[in-house]
Parts: C-alpha cells; structure tokens; sequence
C-alpha cells in the first residue's frame, strides 16, 4: 500500500523535500500505526529538511517531529484502532519517518492519548513547542514560584516555545516580560498576555558585571548565550530560570558562578524529547485545560505539505511568529 508522503532527499542541488509516494513497508517496525491528521513545523523539521547530520542522519527521509492522528495498528498494546493519539519527540522525524507523512508506525510507549476538549488541529498549534513551554512553566512551580515573587521573563519570546510559555504564564497571574528584537511584535506579546516588552539587546547590558540588579522572579530562556547569562545575573535570591534552547548559543562564555554562590539561584535544564510520555500526558492534559494557551493568537499560518519547503528556509531565518500548523489529511 502506498501512501503521501512529504520526502527530503540530496540532489546535486543539495538536499530537497518533494511531496512523493512510500509504501507502508518503508516505515519501521514497531507495536502502532497512526494516520496522521495534522503535523506542525518546528525548527529541527528545518534542520532535517536541510540534510543537518546532527538530526538525521540518512535520507530519502521524512521530517516532523509532531503528529496526532488516529491509531489504525495497535499490537498487544494499550491502544486500540480508532483512539486518537498524539506524538511527539523521542526519535519521531530525526531518524524515524515523521508527521509529514499519511502514516508513522512507532512504539506503543511515545504515544499520549488526546485528551477530552483537545481538538486534534489545536494539538498541533501546541506541539513539541507548547508541551516544552508547559514543562518549562512546570519546572519553576516545581521551585515555589508564586505570582506575587515579581515579573517573570520569557527570552526568545516570539518563537513557538516563548509564545506559549508568555500565555500560559499570563494566564496563570503572573506578569510577564517578554524579550524580543522585532519591534514589530509588541503589540501581538501584548495581546499574548506580556505586561512588558524588553528589547533584546537592552537584557545583555552590562554583561561584564558579575551581577546585575535583581529583578526576575523566573525566567523561561530558550535563547541561550549572552541572553542566559544576563538572565541569570538579574534573578533575584533563591530563584531559578528553565532552560530549554539555544536559538542564541550553546555557550556560556561570559558566565561565572557568582549568580549560583552569592544569590542561591538554579538553572533548571527542560528536555521534551526523551521524558517519560507519563509526564508527557500530564502536561497535555494541563495544556488542555487549566493552562490552556489563546491558540488562535498564537497560530501563525496553516500551511499544506506542499508549501513546506518554502517555510523551511523562514523557520531557519527566524521569519516565523508563533506556531505553524500543518495540514496532513483531507
């Protein structure tokens, strides 16, 4: 049985993705087969899409991290045909045929259940980017962060993952100063729930000092680099930021252990790939309801497999706010 499939591949033009046809038999062994319904674009799709060996390292392939869909396969499993299903991370779309395709086939264990009052659509307006933002808001809960500490900041925020985390913080009561470059997503962070927009070259002021005033009560930071640090020099005593990117650097260069040793405060690393999917549904379950984030204001465009590789190179230029959602099935 053949099936659509969006398909990367290297050329003599370098690596392109195509809409084309594979066979159920291409995709790998394992307990589930999904028909994937939606999918969303994330910056390791780009990455996939462009032959980037640190996420996939053979090709013909298939990116998307993301899928939800409906199980038509189950094996001895704890899923049965006709359950709707989410997935996201662990190996899906890195070197295991992802949700750009009709079908996946995976193990039983990277399965989520869509929870009641989740539309599959909505799933993926959230994704690997709002189940990450989720833990992140999660991960400083976890640390007795309350709303009257003071203002939490969300580095990167116009990005899937610092949206997300901007609405679901604001909905939580907490004031929210969201950091960005583009002037021209204020009022849209606004809208999202910010109290306050800080430019992102005025947070890395003053890097070289070993500490900076003490203003933020939590910091969500998917940037890395200079950012981090900064962040980490401005926390106020005993608070913690979560981290879970490196849009800026993996690189601390211009850090020092006096924000750790003089102020008590924690750098809380956030994975989303390899959590237990337990978690995950925990986190989901949060996601559609009580943290439910304003979707229609993070939803940046819906877009069709075929016009993918044209988002590709945006994704990767940072041309994108908020969440792009993907069209799967009819």
């Amino acid at each position: 049985m053949t099936f659509q499939a969006l398909i990367t591949e290297k050329t003599d033009d370098g690596y392109v993705s195509r809409l084309g046809e594979r066979e159920l038999g291409d995709l790998p062994d394992g307990e589930v087969r999904v028909r994937v319904q939606w999918s969303s674009l994330n910056y390791k799709d780009a990455l996939s899409a462009s032959g980037n060996k640190g996420v996939t390292r053979s090709y013909p392939h298939t990116p998307g991290i993301d899928a939800v869909g409906v199980v038509e396969e189950a094996g001895d499993g704890p899923f049965s045909p006709g359950d709707a299903v989410i997935c996201t991370g662990y190996d899906l779309g890195m070197n295991t045929p992802g949700g750009y395709g009709d079908y996946i086939r995976v193990p039983a264990e990277w399965l989520a259940p869509l929870p009641a009052g989740l539309a599959p659509r909505d799933a993926m307006v959230l994704g690997t980017a709002g189940l990450t933002a989720a833990l992140c808001v999660e991960a400083l809960l976890d640390t007795g962060l309350q709303p009257e500490q003071g203002e939490v900041l969300v580095t990167g925020a116009t990005g899937g993952v610092g949206s997300t985390a901007v609405s679901i913080l604001s909905r939580l009561g907490f004031q929210v100063v969201a950091v960005t470059g583009k002037q021209d997503a204020h009022d849209w962070l606004r809208d999202l729930g910010a109290t306050d927009i800080l430019d992102r070259a005025a947070l890395t002021e003053g890097l070289d000092k070993p500490l900076l005033k003490p203003r933020w009560a939590g910091v969500v930071d998917c940037v890395g680099g200079d950012t981090l640090v900064s962040a980490l020099k401005g926390l106020q005593y005993g608070c913690s930021a979560a981290c879970c990117g490196l849009a800026g650097s993996p690189k601390l260069e211009n850090a020092t252990v006096f924000p750790f040793i003089l102020r008590g405060v924690n750098l809380l690393g956030v994975d989303s790939v390899e959590l237990p999917c337990e978690v995950k549904q925990q986190m989901w379950q949060l996601l559609a309801a009580d943290w439910r984030p304003d979707l229609a204001r993070l939803e940046a465009a819906e877009v069709d497999r075929s016009q993918l590789p044209e988002w590709f190179g945006r994704i990767l230029q940072g041309g994108v706010r908020g969440r792009v959602v993907v069209k799967v099935a009819d």
